[in-house]
């Protein structure tokens, strides 16, 4: 069963003792990842939204290529491990690039520390990303806010000027009907409200201003506490 936050392997080879190596040193490992063994034709059925990095198995010269379309397709890491010192070389030729791996001595260790290492290098991309999104959308957000505080002051000489001329035509009861003085009472009201939310807006000014001057206190005290214990 495939538990939350499980990394999915596919590892592709025509060899059952490759990929059978390969997920009893993986089994070692503290976080033991969802294994999907292919064999060469099954490359077709690899869809990168089903796997986070694949283990490609390239026993000849010309299977690269194959392999290196595969890459391509996914966009997501792909290490190969090479039969022989000549497809090493023809690899790095043609895609200097990949993560390759000899099958030779240890290689199902170097697998997977290369492993973690891409998988833990796209967790970081992939924080960047998120970080940054949210910078932007902070960034939004506070030019809004900052507008806001910005526009406070007209705001309120326009519901200052709604607000009392209200309250007036208010103290003629004579001159409307029920109906038009129940609509000025209802824009009374409502300025009534919307004054109490920019209020509250020049609360919050004042406790960010707060905030950030304390921040700043925080940064400069730092470094001389930093120096005096120097």
């Amino acid at each position: 069963m495939l538990t939350v936050n499980q990394r999915k392997i596919v590892i592709l080879s025509d060899d059952a003792s490759f990929s059978s190596q390969l997920c009893e040193r993986w089994q070692s490992e503290r976080a033991v990842p969802a294994f999907t063994v292919l064999q060469g034709e099954g490359a077709r059925a690899l869809s990168p939204e089903n796997m986070d990095l694949a283990v490609i198995d390239l026993p000849r010269v010309d299977a690269h290529r194959a392999a290196r379309r595969i890459c391509d397709l996914s966009g997501k890491p792909v290490l190969l491990v090479c039969g022989d010192a000549e497809t090493m070389q023809s690899v790095r030729k043609e895609a200097p690039r990949s993560l390759i791996v000899m099958r030779s001595g240890n290689w199902p260790d170097f697998v997977v520390v290369l492993a973690h290492e891409a998988l833990r290098r796209i967790d970081a991309m992939q924080r960047a990303d998120h970080a940054e999104q949210v910078s932007a959308l902070l960034k939004c957000h506070a030019t809004l806010g900052q507008y806001v505080i910005e526009m406070r002051h007209s705001l309120n000489n326009a519901l200052t000027s709604v607000l009392g001329n209200s309250e007036l035509l208010l103290l003629e009861p004579g001159a409307f009907s029920a109906g038009v003085r129940s609509q000025i009472d209802t824009i009374r009201n409502m300025a009534l409200r919307m004054h109490e939310v920019l209020q509250r807006f020049s609360s919050l000014e004042k406790e960010l201003t707060f905030v950030e001057q304390q921040v700043v206190k925080e940064q400069k005290r730092k470094p001389q506490a930093a120096a005096a214990g120097s």
